[in-house]
C-alpha cells in the first residue's frame, strides 16, 4: 500500500450499533455490510463475536457473504473473545482480529486492578493467540488519549514483535486536541523502533466535537488508518463521521495530501440505510449528508452559486451520492425490475414468499404514491423487516377523527399473537390518542424519551419516517415505521418497540 493511502475502518456495526437503542438484526447489519462494500470501504468492523449468540451469528454471516473488504470482528485480550472472533471469521475472504487492553493509569488501576507489567504481558499474549488463528491482526490501547507516552512506547512495540500490524491509538473518551493528538501520533511512530513494521491506526469519539479533527491531525502526522462510522453514529456523542472524514481528505488533498478508495457517490444512499435501520435521523445541518449540506437559502448565496458554483460550493452533491437515483419505480413497475433495485439497494431475498410479502406493501406504496424512490424502498424494507421481526404486537387498523374544537379520538385494533384487541382513547392529538389506544392494550409501561418524524423523499405525498424511543428498566428500544399516513407510522413505530422491548438482546458490552 502506498505511504499516502488512507484505510477506512467503519466501526457502524460494533461501535455505532452500541448507540442506546441502535441495536441492529443480522439482516440489517448484512444490508448495511454490503452497501458498505459497494462503497468501498476497506475494513468492516462487523461485532463484538463474543457478545450474544446474535452478534456471533451476524458476524460470521457478514464474513461469509462480504468478499471485497476485510471483515474485522472485536475482542477484548481474553482467550474466549479472541477463540470466538476467530470462529466468526474462519470463511472470511479477507479476516481481522481487533483485540485491545486499556492502558491509561486510571483504567489499569481501577478498571483491570493490573499492573502495568501485566498489561504488557496480557496484549503481547493476546496478539500471539490471535495471530495463531488469523494474520490480519489489529491491536488497541484503550484510553489511549490518556495514556503515559513512554508505557504506549513500550507496549506498542512488544505486540508489533508478537505480530500486530495494525496499532490503534483510540480517544476513548473523547478528551484530546488536534494538535496534542497529532503529536502523540507522530511521537509514537518516531520513538518505537519497529513502527515501520505496522500501520498505525486511530479511533476518535466526538465528545468534545472534536472526532474528526483529531483524526485528521493523525492523519498529518503519520496515521494510516481512521476508525469512524456512517453519520457519526456511536455511543455518547458518537464516532468520528466517516463522510466527513472521507471528504475533508478529497476536498484538501492539498494540504493533507492523501486519499483514500472511497466511492463516494454511495455515501449519502449508505446514509439513508443506516439512518432508517437504526433510527437515528440525520440533522438537517449535518456535513455533508444532511438536508441543507447543498442548500441555499440566501439570496447573495444562490446568486454566486448560480454564477460560478465554487463560489459557495466545495464539493458537488452529485460526489457524495445526491440526486443520483438511477431507476424511479411507479405502479406499473413489475416483480422483477423490483427486485433487481433493491438488490442494487443490498437486500436480498431468501425466499419467493419473502419476496412476494415485500413486493405487495411495494403496490401498496405504489397506489398512494405515483413515483417511489430509493429513499421509498429502504424505508419499506425497514419497515417490513421491523414489523417482522419478534411481531407479537401487530397493527390491523386505525382509526382516528380530529377536527378543530375537538378532542382526538382514536379506535385501534391490534392483532395481538393471532388474537384481535380493541381500544378506543381520546388524547391531545392524533397521534397521543392513537399511543393511549394502543398503550392500554399492550401495557408496556415504558416512558417514552422520543417521537420523531422524517419526510423520506419531498413532496405532500412522501412516506413518513416514525421513530420512537421508549425506555423501561434502563433499557432503551428504537422503533420504526413508515407510511404515507404520519398516525399510521406512528402507530407502527410504537408497536414496533413494543416488540423489541419483549424480545431479549442483552449482550456484553467490550469495555466492560
Amino acid at each position: 500500500m502506498s505511504d499516502n493511502r488512507v484505510i477506512i475502518f467503519d466501526t457502524t456495526l460494533r461501535d455505532g450499533e452500541q448507540s442506546p437503542g441502535a441495536s441492529m438484526t443480522k439482516a440489517e447489519k448484512l444490508r448495511i455490510a454490503k452497501a458498505l462494500e459497494k462503497m468501498r470501504v476497506d475494513v468492516i468492523e462487523a461485532g463484538f463475536a463474543i457478545a450474544s449468540p446474535g452478534d456471533f451469528e451476524a458476524v460470521k454471516a457478514i464474513a461469509d457473504t462480504i468478499q471485497d473488504s476485510t471483515i474485522c470482528s472485536l475482542s477484548r485480550a481474553l482467550d474466549a473473545d479472541i477463540d470466538r472472533a476467530g470462529e466468526a471469521l474462519k470463511n472470511a475472504n479477507s479476516g481481522r482480529i481487533h483485540t485491545f487492553i486499556a492502558t491509561s493509569p486510571i483504567h489499569m488501576k481501577y478498571k483491570l486492578q493490573m499492573e502495568p507489567d501485566r498489561v504488557v504481558e496480557q496484549a503481547v499474549y493476546a496478539v500471539k493467540r490471535a495471530r495463531n488463528l488469523i494474520d490480519d491482526v489489529e491491536f488497541s490501547l484503550e484510553d489511549a488519549s490518556r495514556s503515559e507516552l513512554d508505557f504506549m512506547c513500550r507496549i506498542i512495540e512488544q505486540v508489533i514483535d508478537a505480530g500486530a500490524r495494525t496499532i490503534n491509538i483510540p480517544d476513548t473518551v473523547g478528551y484530546a486536541v488536534p494538535e496534542e493528538f497529532g503529536h502523540t501520533i507522530r511521537q509514537l511512530i518516531e520513538r518505537i523502533p519497529n513502527a515501520d513494521k505496522a500501520i498505525f491506526s486511530v479511533h476518535c469519539h466526538n465528545d468534545l466535537g472534536l472526532a474528526v479533527a483529531n483524526s485528521l491531525a493523525a492523519v498529518s502526522n503519520g496515521a494510516r488508518q481512521v476508525e469512524c462510522t456512517i453519520n457519526g453514529l456511536g455511543e455518547r456523542a458518537g464516532n468520528a463521521s466517516l463522510e466527513e472524514v472521507v471528504m475533508a481528505i478529497r476536498t484538501r488533498h492539498d494540504r493533507l495530501g492523501v486519499e483514500t478508495g472511497i466511492d463516494t457517490t454511495h455515501i449519502v444512499p449508505t446514509s439513508r440505510l443506516v439512518s432508517g435501520v437504526t433510527g437515528f435521523p440525520v440533522q438537517p445541518n449535518k456535513a455533508i449528508v444532511g438536508a441543507n449540506a447543498f442548500a441555499h437559502e440566501s439570496g447573495i448565496h444562490q446568486d454566486g452559486v448560480l454564477k460560478h458554483r465554487e463560489t459557495y460550493e466545495i464539493m458537488t452533491a452529485q460526489d457524495v451520492g445526491w440526486h443520483t437515483n438511477k431507476m424511479v419505480l411507479g405502479k406499473h413497475s413489475g416483480r422483477a425490475a423490483f427486485r433487481s433495485r433493491l438488490e442494487e439497494l443490498g437486500t436480498t431475498f431468501e425466499t419467493d414468499a419473502e419476496l412476494n410479502t415485500m413486493f405487495a406493501r411495494f403496490k401498496e406504496l405504489a397506489d398512494k404514491k405515483h413515483e417511489i424512490f430509493d429513499e421509498d424502498l429502504q424505508a419499506l424494507v425497514s419497515d417490513t423487516k421491523a414489523a417482522g421481526f419478534n411481531e407479537r404486537y401487530r397493527l390491523s387498523s386505525l382509526k382516528v377523527t380530529s377536527q378543530t374544537g375537538e378532542t382526538p379520538v382514536a379506535e385501534v385494533v391490534v392483532m395481538v399473537e393471532g388474537e384481535e384487541m380493541r381500544a378506543t382513547s381520546a388524547g391531545s392529538g392524533p397521534v397521543d390518542a392513537a399511543y393511549k389506544a394502543i398503550e392500554s392494550i399492550v401495557h408496556t409501561e415504558a416512558s417514552l424519551e422520543l417521537y420523531s418524524v422524517n419526510a423520506i423523499t419531498s413532496g405532500t405525498d412522501s412516506q413518513g419516517e416514525v421513530t420512537v424511543r421508549l425506555e423501561k428498566g434502563g433499557r432503551i428500544v428504537n422503533g420504526l415505521g413508515a407510511d404515507t399516513d404520519i398516525v399510521i407510522a406512528s402507530a407502527k413505530a410504537y408497536l414496533h418497540a413494543a416488540n423489541l422491548l419483549l424480545s431479549d438482546t442483552t449482550k456484553a458490552h467490550p469495555q466492560v
